[in-house]
């Protein structure tokens, strides 16, 4: 795999297992799903560490800009239908031309950017369980996200990447991705994390800046 043909990569290792026992224990294990996770001082310390590893793609200023977590429990355990991941999270609303449409997620200000911005993103999937494919592991079309934005699922390659605990999988958000319900009882709890390296035009900010000037 490689991130610039393929849109996503495979990188092994990039936490170690004490590290993953902590955030498993300051995330807990009951929910599918939970947004700004940078709120959280040791989500906040993990992206700092892994900022040389986004800086090798993104450049010396990069900077975390979301986090979510996503789980499959037997109570949230449903098919993700191919998609991109197409919004960013900003301060507030400031009409810009390209920016739209407008919406609000967990009472932050999320808009769709041009496909520009998206391009020079990346996201860091951070495992803290293994996820083999019967484990509703995340599909990729590889090449995908070189097309801009697209409907639905476009001819390519299938690709679904094996990760252990503690390994990690770089994709860019115009990768077209999904995934199935798992098959087993087993957690599959990740830690998706959005950097960028640009200011946004228009007078627009990103929302959270986790970034080589913050102190954590």
């Amino acid at each position: 795999m490689s991130l610039e043909r393929d849109g996503f990569a495979v990188v092994r290792g990039v936490i170690d297992a004490a590290r993953v026992e902590a955030l498993r224990a300051v995330l807990g294990g009951e929910t599918h799903a939970q947004r700004n996770l940078l709120d959280i001082g040791e989500v906040r310390e993990m992206a700092l560490a892994l900022r040389p590893i986004m800086a090798s793609y993104l450049g010396a200023e990069c900077f975390a800009v979301r986090g979510t977590l996503f789980d499959k429990i037997a109570d949230a355990n449903w098919h993700v239908p191919w998609h991109q991941d197409l919004t960013i999270l900003v301060r507030e609303r400031r009409d810009f031309e390209g920016f739209g449409p407008w919406t609000v997620k967990a009472g932050r200000i999320a808009v769709q950017p041009p496909v520009e911005v998206l391009e020079q993103m990346l996201a860091v999937r951070v495992h803290l369980d293994d996820c083999p494919p019967e484990n509703g592991a995340l599909r990729l079309v590889a090449g995908s996200h070189r097309l801009g934005r697209v409907n639905g699922r476009p001819d390519g390659e299938v690709v679904t990447p094996h990760l252990s605990a503690g390994d990690a999988l770089l994709m860019r958000p115009l990768a077209v991705h999904a995934s199935s319900p798992s098959a087993s009882a087993s957690h599959r709890r990740v830690i998706h994390i959005e950097f960028a390296a640009h200011d946004l035009p228009g007078g627009l900010e990103w929302f959270d800046r986790v970034g080589p000037t913050l102190e954590v």
